[in-house]
Protein backbone atom coordinates (compact mmCIF):
# COMPACT_ATOMS: atom_id res chain seq x y z
CA UNK A 1 0.00 0.00 0.00
CA UNK A 2 2.61 2.40 0.65
CA UNK A 3 5.13 1.45 -2.03
CA UNK A 4 6.43 3.65 -5.49
CA UNK A 5 3.89 2.39 -7.35
CA UNK A 6 1.33 3.77 -4.94
CA UNK A 7 2.59 7.38 -5.27
CA UNK A 8 0.93 9.29 -8.48
CA UNK A 9 3.92 11.65 -9.21
CA UNK A 10 2.20 13.56 -11.43
CA UNK A 11 -0.29 14.41 -9.13
CA UNK A 12 2.16 15.14 -6.96
CA UNK A 13 4.04 17.70 -9.37
CA UNK A 14 0.51 19.19 -9.80
CA UNK A 15 -0.54 19.62 -6.15
CA UNK A 16 2.42 19.56 -3.67
CA UNK A 17 3.76 22.75 -3.24
CA UNK A 18 5.32 24.04 -0.01
CA UNK A 19 8.49 23.25 -1.07
CA UNK A 20 7.88 19.98 -2.77
CA UNK A 21 7.44 18.32 -6.01
CA UNK A 22 5.37 21.33 -7.76
CA UNK A 23 7.94 23.96 -6.54
CA UNK A 24 11.01 22.52 -8.12
CA UNK A 25 13.14 21.13 -10.90
CA UNK A 26 12.37 17.89 -12.50
CA UNK A 27 14.42 15.49 -11.11
CA UNK A 28 14.94 16.84 -7.73
CA UNK A 29 13.81 14.44 -4.87
CA UNK A 30 12.49 16.73 -2.30
CA UNK A 31 12.79 15.62 0.99
CA UNK A 32 11.49 18.88 2.60
CA UNK A 33 8.07 19.68 3.92
CA UNK A 34 6.55 17.63 6.25
CA UNK A 35 3.88 16.60 4.00
CA UNK A 36 3.41 12.57 2.89
CA UNK A 37 3.56 11.42 -0.64
CA UNK A 38 0.89 9.11 -0.42
CA UNK A 39 -2.63 9.55 -1.24
CA UNK A 40 -5.48 10.17 1.32
CA UNK A 41 -7.33 6.94 2.69
CA UNK A 42 -10.15 5.75 0.72
CA UNK A 43 -12.23 5.87 3.65
CA UNK A 44 -11.65 9.80 3.90
CA UNK A 45 -12.20 10.65 -0.20
CA UNK A 46 -15.74 8.22 0.33
CA UNK A 47 -16.50 10.54 3.38
CA UNK A 48 -16.11 13.74 0.94
CA UNK A 49 -18.70 12.36 -1.85
CA UNK A 50 -21.00 11.15 0.25
CA UNK A 51 -21.33 14.44 1.97
CA UNK A 52 -21.57 16.52 -1.17
CA UNK A 53 -24.04 14.15 -2.80
CA UNK A 54 -27.33 15.78 -1.66
CA UNK A 55 -25.79 19.39 -2.74
CA UNK A 56 -25.84 21.24 0.10
CA UNK A 57 -22.73 23.07 1.52
CA UNK A 58 -24.21 24.87 4.05
CA UNK A 59 -22.99 27.07 7.02
CA UNK A 60 -22.05 24.85 10.28
CA UNK A 61 -22.04 25.51 13.44
CA UNK A 62 -19.75 28.61 14.47
CA UNK A 63 -17.52 26.16 17.08
CA UNK A 64 -17.25 22.96 14.49
CA UNK A 65 -19.80 20.42 13.31
CA UNK A 66 -20.71 18.13 16.79
CA UNK A 67 -19.25 15.26 14.63
CA UNK A 68 -15.83 16.69 14.92
CA UNK A 69 -15.86 17.89 18.12
CA UNK A 70 -17.09 14.41 19.16
CA UNK A 71 -14.11 12.40 16.70
CA UNK A 72 -11.71 14.56 17.88
CA UNK A 73 -12.50 14.65 22.01
CA UNK A 74 -12.87 10.75 21.64
CA UNK A 75 -9.64 10.43 20.02
CA UNK A 76 -7.71 12.35 22.47
CA UNK A 77 -9.39 10.23 25.21
CA UNK A 78 -8.80 7.18 23.72
CA UNK A 79 -5.38 7.52 22.30
CA UNK A 80 -3.71 10.02 24.39
CA UNK A 81 -4.98 10.02 27.73
CA UNK A 82 -7.10 12.94 27.45
CA UNK A 83 -10.39 13.53 29.36
CA UNK A 84 -12.02 16.06 27.20
CA UNK A 85 -15.47 16.49 26.27
CA UNK A 86 -17.27 17.56 22.64
CA UNK A 87 -17.39 20.89 23.78
CA UNK A 88 -13.50 20.98 24.65
CA UNK A 89 -13.16 20.81 21.16
CA UNK A 90 -12.97 24.10 18.66
CA UNK A 91 -13.02 23.43 14.87
CA UNK A 92 -9.72 25.65 13.28
CA UNK A 93 -8.36 25.81 10.09
CA UNK A 94 -5.39 24.23 10.64
CA UNK A 95 -3.00 23.43 13.95
CA UNK A 96 -1.12 26.60 12.35
CA UNK A 97 -4.41 28.85 12.49
CA UNK A 98 -4.58 27.05 16.16
CA UNK A 99 -1.11 28.59 17.74
CA UNK A 100 -2.02 32.28 16.29
CA UNK A 101 -5.32 32.04 18.17
CA UNK A 102 -3.43 30.64 21.12
CA UNK A 103 -0.50 33.84 21.64
CA UNK A 104 -3.33 36.42 20.59
CA UNK A 105 -5.51 35.01 23.63
CA UNK A 106 -2.93 34.70 25.90
CA UNK A 107 -0.64 37.73 25.11
CA UNK A 108 -0.39 41.68 24.98
CA UNK A 109 1.99 43.22 22.74
CA UNK A 110 5.26 43.32 24.83
CA UNK A 111 4.28 40.04 27.17
CA UNK A 112 6.88 37.42 26.93
CA UNK A 113 6.60 33.64 25.52
CA UNK A 114 9.21 30.88 25.93
CA UNK A 115 9.67 28.59 23.33
CA UNK A 116 11.98 25.86 23.18
CA UNK A 117 15.34 26.43 20.31
CA UNK A 118 15.49 24.50 18.23
CA UNK A 119 12.04 23.85 17.12
CA UNK A 120 9.26 24.94 14.43
CA UNK A 121 9.13 28.24 12.80
CA UNK A 122 5.74 29.11 13.25
CA UNK A 123 6.52 29.05 17.44
CA UNK A 124 7.73 32.26 16.78
CA UNK A 125 6.43 33.65 13.93
CA UNK A 126 2.81 33.21 15.81
CA UNK A 127 4.15 35.05 18.71
CA UNK A 128 5.77 37.55 16.80
CA UNK A 129 2.33 38.33 14.58
CA UNK A 130 0.73 39.02 18.19
CA UNK A 131 3.79 41.61 19.35
CA UNK A 132 5.43 39.37 21.95
CA UNK A 133 8.62 38.78 22.72
CA UNK A 134 9.98 35.72 22.84
CA UNK A 135 12.76 34.08 25.34
CA UNK A 136 14.36 30.89 23.81
CA UNK A 137 14.91 27.71 26.10
CA UNK A 138 17.67 25.48 25.19
CA UNK A 139 16.95 21.87 23.89
CA UNK A 140 19.29 19.42 23.09
CA UNK A 141 19.43 19.09 19.60
CA UNK A 142 19.70 15.34 19.52
CA UNK A 143 18.50 14.12 22.12
CA UNK A 144 15.64 17.06 22.58
CA UNK A 145 16.47 17.27 26.51
CA UNK A 146 15.02 20.16 27.71
CA UNK A 147 17.68 22.72 29.89
CA UNK A 148 14.88 23.44 33.31
CA UNK A 149 17.07 25.31 35.10
CA UNK A 150 17.42 27.61 32.00
CA UNK A 151 13.43 27.47 31.59
CA UNK A 152 13.04 29.06 35.21
CA UNK A 153 15.66 31.68 34.94
CA UNK A 154 13.77 32.67 31.75
CA UNK A 155 10.72 33.72 33.98
CA UNK A 156 10.01 37.19 34.39
CA UNK A 157 7.01 39.27 35.49
CA UNK A 158 6.82 39.78 31.75
CA UNK A 159 6.52 36.38 30.63
CA UNK A 160 2.69 34.45 30.23
CA UNK A 161 3.27 31.74 27.96
CA UNK A 162 5.14 28.38 28.15
CA UNK A 163 5.20 26.61 24.52
CA UNK A 164 5.27 22.91 23.93
CA UNK A 165 6.20 20.90 21.05
CA UNK A 166 5.14 17.66 21.90
CA UNK A 167 5.87 15.33 20.35
CA UNK A 168 9.15 17.65 19.17
CA UNK A 169 9.83 19.04 15.67
CA UNK A 170 12.78 18.59 14.48
CA UNK A 171 14.01 16.30 17.06
CA UNK A 172 11.21 13.57 17.20
CA UNK A 173 11.02 13.04 21.19
CA UNK A 174 8.18 12.38 22.61
CA UNK A 175 7.75 13.89 26.37
CA UNK A 176 7.48 11.39 29.24
CA UNK A 177 4.14 12.19 31.45
CA UNK A 178 7.30 13.04 34.16
CA UNK A 179 8.77 16.05 32.35
CA UNK A 180 5.48 17.68 31.49
CA UNK A 181 4.34 17.50 35.02
CA UNK A 182 7.70 19.12 35.68
CA UNK A 183 6.42 22.05 32.87
CA UNK A 184 3.26 22.05 34.87
CA UNK A 185 4.65 22.47 38.37
CA UNK A 186 6.64 25.38 36.89
CA UNK A 187 4.02 27.00 34.71
CA UNK A 188 1.38 27.06 37.83
CA UNK A 189 4.08 28.20 40.06
CA UNK A 190 4.40 31.65 37.84
CA UNK A 191 0.54 31.35 36.78
CA UNK A 192 1.53 30.78 33.13
CA UNK A 193 -0.29 29.91 30.29
CA UNK A 194 0.52 26.36 28.33
CA UNK A 195 0.36 25.95 25.02
CA UNK A 196 1.08 22.49 23.55
CA UNK A 197 1.24 21.48 20.12
CA UNK A 198 0.61 17.97 19.70
CA UNK A 199 -0.14 17.89 15.54
CA UNK A 200 2.55 15.21 15.50
CA UNK A 201 0.97 13.20 18.17
CA UNK A 202 -0.74 10.11 16.63
CA UNK A 203 3.22 9.47 15.06
CA UNK A 204 4.68 7.65 17.58
CA UNK A 205 7.02 4.80 17.04
CA UNK A 206 7.89 1.40 19.20
CA UNK A 207 4.33 1.78 21.37
CA UNK A 208 5.83 4.54 23.09
CA UNK A 209 3.00 5.90 25.83
CA UNK A 210 1.84 9.45 24.80
CA UNK A 211 0.24 11.92 27.44
CA UNK A 212 -1.73 15.02 26.40
CA UNK A 213 -0.39 17.78 28.33
CA UNK A 214 -3.48 18.20 30.16
CA UNK A 215 -3.87 15.09 31.17
CA UNK A 216 -0.81 14.77 33.18
CA UNK A 217 -1.40 16.58 36.27
CA UNK A 218 -4.50 19.10 37.73
CA UNK A 219 -2.02 21.70 37.44
CA UNK A 220 -1.59 21.25 33.45
CA UNK A 221 -5.22 21.43 33.08
CA UNK A 222 -6.07 24.84 34.46
CA UNK A 223 -4.49 27.40 32.19
CA UNK A 224 -3.59 24.91 28.88
CA UNK A 225 -4.64 24.92 25.44
CA UNK A 226 -3.56 21.84 23.41
CA UNK A 227 -3.47 22.18 19.55
CA UNK A 228 -4.40 19.62 17.00
CA UNK A 229 -4.17 18.88 13.06
CA UNK A 230 -4.51 16.50 10.51
CA UNK A 231 -2.06 17.29 7.84
CA UNK A 232 0.88 14.62 9.46
CA UNK A 233 -1.34 11.80 10.29
CA UNK A 234 -3.62 11.35 7.09
CA UNK A 235 -2.43 14.00 3.88
CA UNK A 236 -5.25 16.54 4.08
CA UNK A 237 -2.99 19.43 4.45
CA UNK A 238 -4.73 21.25 1.74
CA UNK A 239 -8.20 21.12 3.48
CA UNK A 240 -6.44 23.44 6.38
CA UNK A 241 -8.10 21.48 9.80
CA UNK A 242 -7.48 21.59 13.07
CA UNK A 243 -8.31 21.73 16.96
CA UNK A 244 -8.05 23.59 19.45
CA UNK A 245 -8.67 21.44 22.65
CA UNK A 246 -9.46 23.02 26.33
CA UNK A 247 -10.60 21.16 29.92
CA UNK A 248 -12.27 23.99 31.25
CA UNK A 249 -15.62 25.14 29.24
CA UNK A 250 -15.50 28.62 31.29
CA UNK A 251 -11.67 29.55 29.10
CA UNK A 252 -12.96 27.68 26.04
CA UNK A 253 -15.96 29.40 25.34
CA UNK A 254 -14.29 32.91 26.35
CA UNK A 255 -11.50 31.64 24.29
CA UNK A 256 -14.11 31.24 20.94
CA UNK A 257 -15.73 34.36 21.74
CA UNK A 258 -13.23 36.30 21.67
CA UNK A 259 -11.66 34.81 18.30
CA UNK A 260 -14.72 35.90 17.08
CA UNK A 261 -15.74 32.07 16.24
CA UNK A 262 -19.85 33.04 17.15
CA UNK A 263 -19.82 34.58 13.63
CA UNK A 264 -19.71 34.07 10.48
CA UNK A 265 -16.37 36.06 10.55
CA UNK A 266 -14.89 32.47 11.67
CA UNK A 267 -15.65 29.13 11.34
CA UNK A 268 -13.90 26.49 9.56
CA UNK A 269 -15.15 24.47 6.22
CA UNK A 270 -17.60 21.95 7.33
CA UNK A 271 -16.19 19.63 4.41
CA UNK A 272 -12.55 19.75 5.56
CA UNK A 273 -14.14 18.96 9.10
CA UNK A 274 -16.25 16.10 7.59
CA UNK A 275 -12.57 14.35 5.75
CA UNK A 276 -10.96 14.74 9.75
CA UNK A 277 -14.45 12.86 11.38
CA UNK A 278 -13.94 10.45 8.95
CA UNK A 279 -10.20 9.81 9.08
CA UNK A 280 -10.44 9.63 12.93
CA UNK A 281 -13.58 7.14 12.42
CA UNK A 282 -12.88 5.37 9.91
CA UNK A 283 -9.28 5.49 8.63
CA UNK A 284 -7.40 3.98 11.56
CA UNK A 285 -6.64 0.80 9.64
CA UNK A 286 -5.18 2.50 6.75
CA UNK A 287 -3.42 5.06 9.24
CA UNK A 288 -2.23 1.89 10.89
CA UNK A 289 -0.23 0.20 7.70
CA UNK A 290 1.29 3.61 7.17
CA UNK A 291 2.44 4.18 10.61
CA UNK A 292 4.27 0.89 10.38
CA UNK A 293 5.80 1.76 6.98
CA UNK A 294 7.29 5.28 8.38
CA UNK A 295 8.53 3.35 11.04
CA UNK A 296 10.46 0.72 8.93
CA UNK A 297 11.53 4.17 6.75
CA UNK A 298 12.74 5.91 9.79
CA UNK A 299 14.97 2.52 10.72
CA UNK A 300 16.32 2.40 7.12
CA UNK A 301 16.84 6.20 7.22
CA UNK A 302 19.03 5.57 10.73
CA UNK A 303 21.11 2.99 9.17
CA UNK A 304 21.73 4.51 6.05
CA UNK A 305 23.04 7.90 7.36
CA UNK A 306 24.58 6.07 10.13
CA UNK A 307 27.24 4.56 7.47
CA UNK A 308 27.53 7.85 5.52
CA UNK A 309 30.24 9.69 7.57
CA UNK A 310 28.44 12.69 6.18
CA UNK A 311 25.65 13.38 8.82
CA UNK A 312 25.55 11.24 12.46
CA UNK A 313 21.63 11.26 12.82
CA UNK A 314 19.19 11.01 15.83
CA UNK A 315 16.56 8.09 16.49
CA UNK A 316 13.15 9.86 16.19
CA UNK A 317 10.93 8.87 19.06
CA UNK A 318 7.95 10.43 16.76
CA UNK A 319 7.50 12.10 13.72
CA UNK A 320 8.33 11.11 9.69
CA UNK A 321 11.42 13.74 10.00
CA UNK A 322 15.30 12.97 10.75
CA UNK A 323 17.41 15.54 12.11
CA UNK A 324 20.69 14.68 11.73
CA UNK A 325 24.15 16.26 12.46
CA UNK A 326 26.56 17.74 9.60
CA UNK A 327 29.86 16.10 10.67
CA UNK A 328 31.82 17.79 7.58
CA UNK A 329 32.24 21.16 8.67
CA UNK A 330 29.61 22.85 6.35
CA UNK A 331 27.23 25.40 7.48
CA UNK A 332 23.59 24.07 7.54
CA UNK A 333 22.82 26.15 4.86
CA UNK A 334 25.91 25.55 2.88
CA UNK A 335 25.03 22.16 3.00
CA UNK A 336 21.52 22.03 1.81
CA UNK A 337 22.60 24.08 -0.91
CA UNK A 338 25.39 21.66 -2.02
CA UNK A 339 23.46 18.67 -1.93
CA UNK A 340 20.47 20.48 -3.70
CA UNK A 341 23.25 21.22 -6.31
CA UNK A 342 25.25 18.43 -6.63
CA UNK A 343 23.17 15.75 -5.48
CA UNK A 344 19.43 16.96 -6.70
CA UNK A 345 17.52 16.36 -3.23
CA UNK A 346 15.88 19.26 -1.52
CA UNK A 347 16.49 19.32 2.47
CA UNK A 348 15.46 21.75 5.06
CA UNK A 349 18.84 23.49 6.71
CA UNK A 350 18.96 23.55 10.15
CA UNK A 351 19.33 27.57 10.16
CA UNK A 352 17.77 29.98 12.26
CA UNK A 353 15.06 31.19 9.83
CA UNK A 354 13.44 27.40 10.49
CA UNK A 355 14.27 26.32 13.38
CA UNK A 356 16.01 28.42 15.71
CA UNK A 357 19.96 29.31 16.51
CA UNK A 358 20.52 25.79 18.34
CA UNK A 359 19.65 24.17 15.26
CA UNK A 360 22.58 25.27 13.03
CA UNK A 361 24.73 22.21 12.23
CA UNK A 362 22.48 19.85 11.59
CA UNK A 363 19.45 19.29 8.47
CA UNK A 364 16.11 18.09 8.51
CA UNK A 365 15.04 14.96 6.39
CA UNK A 366 11.44 14.29 5.63
CA UNK A 367 11.00 10.21 5.51
CA UNK A 368 7.38 10.13 4.58
CA UNK A 369 7.66 8.89 1.11
CA UNK A 370 8.75 5.27 -0.49
CA UNK A 371 11.52 3.21 0.50
CA UNK A 372 12.61 3.53 -3.34
CA UNK A 373 12.64 7.38 -2.84
CA UNK A 374 14.08 7.70 0.54
CA UNK A 375 17.00 4.92 -0.87
CA UNK A 376 17.30 6.69 -3.62
CA UNK A 377 17.39 10.75 -2.34
CA UNK A 378 19.72 9.39 0.84
CA UNK A 379 21.98 7.80 -1.20
CA UNK A 380 21.97 10.93 -3.73
CA UNK A 381 22.97 13.25 -0.38
CA UNK A 382 25.71 10.96 0.40
CA UNK A 383 27.49 10.23 -3.11
CA UNK A 384 26.86 14.17 -3.69
CA UNK A 385 30.71 14.60 -1.10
Amino acid sequence: MFTNNDINFEALKRKAFNGRWATLEDGIIPLTAADPDFRMSTEIEQGIIEYIKDGYLSYGPFSGLPEFKKSVSKHFNTEKKGSFTPDNVLAVNSAAMGMFMVAKYVLNPGDEAIIFDPVDFLFKKTVDAVGGNIKLCAVDSQTGDIDFEMLVSLISPRTKLISICNPHNPVGRVYSKEILQKIAEIAAAHDLWVMSDEIWSDIVYDKKEFNTYSSVSENAKKKSFTVFGFSKSFGIAGLRIGAVLCNDQELMDDFTEKSHFNSTIEGVSTLSQIAASVAIDKAKPWFNDFLTHLQHNRDLAHTILSNSGVLTPNLPEATFVIFPKIENGMSSDEFAQHVLKQGKVAIVPGSERWFGKGAEGHVRICFSTSQEILSEGLNRLINSF
